[in-house]
């Protein structure tokens, strides 16, 4: 007797029974890879949106703490001026009429510091132009003025103010300053002629053309450019620039020689100086003339600034004269060792010379300034030999 089962599975067409199986296990294969699509959709879907939360997030915080730097800044720019604001009045109310505004709007100040209220015998002018960073994080800008003020002294007394803002981050420092200026000034009178200080002789009676002089608004504007004792930079990591010393120029006993060095900023020049006082024969020159220009790309603008030493306008000159070659970010140093026979106007010639010819050989002067400039020495050179030849004929003629 047969089995219905077998009996019906073997009525069946040979291979219908393995075909269905296929298909089966086909529909579940698809099913799975439909399945994995739709989670690697969702996914993807997932991170995207993760991904775009998380940079609105970001922008969100960086516009936080831009607009959060921004009042800041503001505020702190506000306190600073309230603090200056506040020091200033402080110390006119401790000066008095020796406390001077020469320009509120533009925060620049000057006061008259002398060793004695009574005989005073040692005096120097301190003029400050507050940035309005400080006192935050910026020193205020100044210029030390006295006629007897140069050499050692000035960077004694520079260095002395240089160590008050060093230590006083931060703080309003102008009274500690005036107040060190004095002690200096004191010092200098206890250990000096009673008498007061002997002027460095400029060594030549003080004839000065007008036509050389600079503008007074363009050595105020100078000035305001200018921190010739920097502050910002005097952390200690800049090196001190290559010293390039020229050919000397003799004339009645007095020679003449130009130091040259490549300067970027402010501090640069006093680290130039104290290296040439370093040098017994420089520091003991009669004058050191310098002038130096430093040109900033940003602002399209120079800083500058000069030193007579006690030859008058000398160091007006110079830098008019760098002004004129388009000199830029260099320092040029003359020194004058006097030999006990006046020169007159010729001083101030080889003084320029000196000057013009190490700037010209080392190239700080524009293409077309030098060819302005040896033009100018050929027409010279040319007239003069005209001129000796017409005294010639003249001679042969008699």
């Amino acid at each position: 007797m047969s089995c219905p089962v077998s009996n019906r599975i073997a009525a069946q067409p040979p291979g219908k029974e393995v075909s269905s199986g296929v298909g089966v296990r086909a529909g579940g294969r698809e099913g799975e890879r439909g399945e994995l699509k739709l989670l690697l959709f969702q996914w993807s879907v997932g991170v995207f949106v993760a991904r775009s939360l998380w940079t609105c997030f970001l922008h969100f915080i960086t516009l936080t703490g831009s607009c959060c730097s921004e009042r800041s800044m503001a505020d702190t720019e506000e306190e600073n001026l309230q603090s200056q604001i506040d020091e200033v009045e402080a110390l006119t109310s401790i000066y008095g009429d020796e406390w001077c505004v020469i320009d509120e709007a533009e925060r620049i100040f000057c006061i008259t510091v002398s060793d004695s209220s009574n005989k005073p015998t040692w005096t120097l002018c301190l003029q400050v132009i507050l940035p309005a960073e400080y006192p935050a994080s910026s020193p205020p800008l100044y210029q030390l003025n006295a006629p007897w003020l140069r050499g050692e002294d000035r960077l004694t007394l520079a260095n002395n103010l240089e160590e008050i803002y060093l230590q006083n981050l931060g703080e309003n420092i102008l009274y500690q300053w005036v107040e060190k200026i004095r002690e200096f000034l004191l010092g200098k009178s206890q250990t000096s002629d009673p008498a007061g200080p002997c002027l460095k002789s400029t060594s030549e009676e003080t004839d000065v053309d007008d036509d050389c002089e600079i503008p007074a608004e363009e050595l105020n504007e100078s000035f305001k450019n200018s921190m010739l004792f920097g502050l910002n930079d005097s952390s200690g990591v800049e090196e001190i620039p290559p010293i390039i010393h020229g050919e000397t120029i003799t004339d009645r006993r007095s020679t003449f020689q130009a130091h040259l060095a490549p300067v970027v900023s402010p501090y640069q020049v006093k680290l130039i100086l104290n290296k040439l006082y370093e040098n017994k024969k420089i520091a003991t020159a009669t004058h050191n003339i310098y002038a130096y220009r430093i040109y900033i790309k940003e602002q399209n603008s120079f800083i500058q600034d000069c030193e007579d030493d006690g030859e008058t306008a000398a160091g007006k000159r110079m830098l008019h004269l760098m002004q004129i070659l388009d000199a830029r970010d260099v320092m040029v140093v003359v020194s004058r060792w006097y030999g006990g026979i006046l020169l007159g106007p010729d001083r101030f010639k080889h003084i320029n010379n000196c000057a013009r010819n190490i700037l010209m050989e080392h190239k700080y002067c524009s293409a077309g300034i030098l060819i302005f400039v040896f033009q100018e020495e050929s027409s010279k050179q040319t007239a003069k030999s005209k001129k000796v030849g017409k005294e010639c004929k003249k001679k042969a003629d008699h």
